[in-house]
């Protein structure tokens, strides 16, 4: 049975995800304690593991407070680990570990920062990819470049369709307003727009399917001619695409 999933939503935009089952409870990253002790209040749950997929502060600044309330271990990959607070859990890009009592992947998605990872829970079916592989978009480059990222994508495209992607902030607005930009005849992304906007679904999670239907960034061969790149690789358009979005 897959593990039960909670957005928790903390700061202005950011995702936690709450992860329970099998007499665990799970913390994907930790922007802001409050409303994720909260949420495991109101619940019944002891937190035992948190999660890190990379160093910002906006993905981490909770975890003293949060270890301090309820004694979880920390995981974290083990090549960022000075950046990252305390690990009791390292891991490494390549292996796969334990979250909740199923196995988890930890997948190297560097380009945002160098070190990031995801976390692919193929028992349920989810992947938490933080700010690589975002809804409707990706993150910014601030350590990596764009072949870096567009490998990263790569991995992440590769799980299965129906594997729910789990990201760490709400920009549905902008890159859904940016997808559109470079992608206005697409009726699938118009349609989950609309839906969205309409509350008659969430911005996140959305599954890889969707994500490979109305994502720009994992849409190089369909948007290449409309940019004028006939014949260019992948990670060019990608490249393009990314250049595009951080002035748009």
């Amino acid at each position: 049975m897959p593990l039960e999933l909670i957005p928790v939503r903390c700061l202005t935009d950011n995702y936690a995800w709450i992860l329970h089952g099998n007499g665990q409870t799970a913390l994907i990253d930790a922007p802001e304690a409050a409303p994720i002790l909260a949420e495991l209040a109101a619940r019944g749950w002891d937190l035992d593991l948190i999660a890190l997929t990379h160093h910002h502060a906006d993905h981490i600044q909770a975890v003293a407070e949060l270890v301090a309330a309820t004694g979880a271990k920390v995981m974290g990959n083990t090549k960022d680990a000075a950046r990252l607070p305390a690990l009791d859990l390292p891991v490494r890009p390549g292996e796969v570990t334990e979250i909740c009592g199923e196995p988890a992947e930890v997948i190297d998605v560097s380009g945002h920062t160098i070190g990031h990872i995801a976390l692919h829970l193929p028992d349920s079916a989810m992947a938490f990819t933080a700010d690589s592989l975002m809804a409707l978009g990706c993150g910014r480059l601030f350590e990596g470049d764009a072949e870096m990222m567009w490998q990263s994508l790569s991995r992440l495209n590769a799980l299965p369709g129906r594997t729910l992607i789990c990201s760490g902030h709400d920009y549905c607005r902008g890159n859904g307003a940016f997808a559109l930009s470079v992608d206005p005849e697409n009726a699938t992304l118009r349609q989950r727009l609309d839906d969205t906007a309409a509350g008659r679904r969430p911005c996140a999670p959305a599954t890889l399917d969707d994500e490979r239907a109305t994502n720009p960034f994992l849409r190089p061969a369909a948007l290449r001619d409309a940019l004028g790149m006939a014949g260019a690789a992948d990670v060019d358009v990608f490249a393009r695409l990314r250049r595009m979005k951080d002035s748009f």
